[in-house]
């Protein structure tokens, strides 16, 4: 149904362990986790036994008003639709703005990357928001131009 999943904390479901038990990455150097539950299982399910850091700040946006629901749910809601018209700049009501957001997000890849600058391969199990913000800060464009699907991935090389 297309949620607003930010800071609600729910496991994969057994569809999605299902899916990532079907895909192989190469094994990395170090590994990078949100704290929620479902990139912690995700961890787990893509490099079993791998032990892996857990970075608070990787965590994705918080929606505020807007979190665990949908666009039926909102498509009556003012504020949602003035959200929309600016192209998701607003501040989420009661939640994060994304300027802060993707500030904390870049700034918590910065420091990884930094802590093992002498390693190749770096993994980050993380949010499709916190993807995009750290991708447009890298790559350019626009943020929802690096949106992924599930279990999808990018490089980057810095």
């Amino acid at each position: 149904l297309q949620r607003y999943i930010g800071t609600t904390d729910e496991p994969l479901s057994t569809e999605g362990k299902e899916f990532l038990e079907k895909l192989t990455y190469p094994m990395p150097e170090a590994l990078y986790v949100s704290p929620l539950c479902r990139c912690v299982e995700t961890a787990g399910i893509l490099f079993p036994g791998k032990s892996f850091h857990i970075i608070e700040e990787l965590s994705e946006c918080d929606f505020g008003e807007f979190e665990n629901k949908n666009y039926i749910d909102l498509k009556d809601d003012v504020y949602y639709q003035k959200w929309i018209d600016s192209e998701g700049k607003l501040p989420f009501p009661n939640g994060e703005n994304m300027n802060s957001f993707s500030k904390r997000c870049v700034s918590a890849f910065n420091n990884a990357v930094k802590k093992y600058s002498f390693a190749e391969k770096i993994a980050f199990i993380v949010h499709g928001g916190t993807i995009m913000s750290i991708a447009e800060h890298y790559l350019g464009g626009e943020f929802y131009d690096y949106h992924l699907k599930n279990g999808e991935y990018m490089i980057i090389s810095l």
